[in-house]
């Protein structure tokens, strides 16, 4: 069994995507062993984003209540990695080293923070290792 692994925000907001059932399905699986199994968590800066696509870009928005009783349910329970200097200057050293864009260079800084061995996330180089780290794009098998 793999160990820890952290979700960025695509994999959260495709467990809302009722037009890709598939990847719905993946998402809503490592949401649910994340909550139940404890193996799986998320930053704020995840929440931070969900929020702003939830609300804003799904095609129905979530409604303010509906949005809040999520986090409250699911995100809060599995946020673990929350935003510090620390953790700011780490994803800056991540993207010097990487090249990825600040905010993908927060997430890794996030999961490697919080000793994941993957990151689950559809916006990254599948497979790639950072560290410890390595990146899984959970959809790679559907294509």
């Amino acid at each position: 069994m793999p160990g820890r692994y952290f979700l960025d925000t695509n994999i959260i907001v495709y467990s809302f995507d009722s037009t890709a059932p598939r990847k719905q399905t993946i998402a809503k699986k490592l949401i649910k062993n994340a909550l139940i199994l404890d193996i799986g968590f998320i930053s704020y800066q995840v929440i931070q984003e969900f929020i702003n696509v939830a609300t804003q870009k799904f095609q129905e928005p979530l409604k303010p209540e509906d949005c809040k009783i999520y986090i409250n349910n699911f995100l809060s329970p599995i946020c673990e990695i929350f935003q510090s200097v620390d953790l700011f200057e780490d994803a800056i050293d991540i993207r010097s080293e990487t090249g990825f864009g600040y905010y993908d260079a927060l997430i890794v800084a996030s999961a490697l923070k919080g000793k994941a061995t993957i990151l689950y996330t559809e916006d990254l180089q599948h497979n790639r290792k950072i560290g410890g780290l390595r990146i899984i794009n959970p959809f790679q098998m559907l294509k």
